[in-house]
């Protein structure tokens, strides 16, 4: 018989803390019509603008095929577009588009409301300390800090006939990854 002290495990406790959170992140997306994958989607091309597709694949640790499908569904609801590179052709830059800015702030509303749901009853020392804590884990494992957003001097994103500023929403974000 398989044993292991699970109960003992940081890598367990987070795994099932993340699970549960990402449940009810589900839950509270369902209400907005999309699924928590294109949630993150979303919230990465928020945190860096103009990821490349292996870039956000990298990010999301899906395999590059995986993301294909997502973004291919996401393109034709309208949600993303994908923009040649100026310097690549065979690189695609990912921007969000109008349809996903004029919604995005009831996307960031159920990650405030699930971020409210799970930290209740925690302390605001509590919470700095868990910060704390996975910080300290990523570094001891190597991974001391979200990747720097890419450097676009090899490909920059193709102008758009657009008013040409993109949204960059002025909030926390929340987008429950691991």
């Amino acid at each position: 018989m398989l044993q292991y002290d699970f109960e003992n495990s940081p890598g367990y406790w987070m795994v099932i803390a993340t699970r549960a959170m990402r449940r009810g992140m589900e839950a509270e997306l369902l209400n907005e019509g999309i699924t928590l994958r294109q949630w993150e989607v979303l919230a990465w091309l928020t945190i860096e603008h103009g990821m490349t597709q292996s870039e956000l694949a990298d990010r999301l640790g899906i395999e590059a095929p995986t993301l294909a499908g997502i973004l291919d569904r996401m393109e034709r609801d309208g949600w993303v577009e994908r923009q040649a590179c100026t310097h690549d052709r065979r690189k695609k830059r990912l921007r969000a588009t109008a349809k996903a800015d004029a919604v995005w702030q009831h996307m960031a509303e159920c990650a405030y409301r699930m971020r409210a749901k799970a930290t209740a009853g925690i302390s605001a020392e509590e919470l700095l300390q868990l910060k704390s804590v996975c910080e300290r884990i990523r570094s001891n494992l190597g991974d001391v800090s979200l990747p720097a957003p890419p450097d676009s001097s090899d490909c920059l994103p193709v102008s758009t006939s657009s008013a040409g500023t993109e949204s960059d929403p002025a909030i926390e974000l929340d987008t429950t990854l691991e």
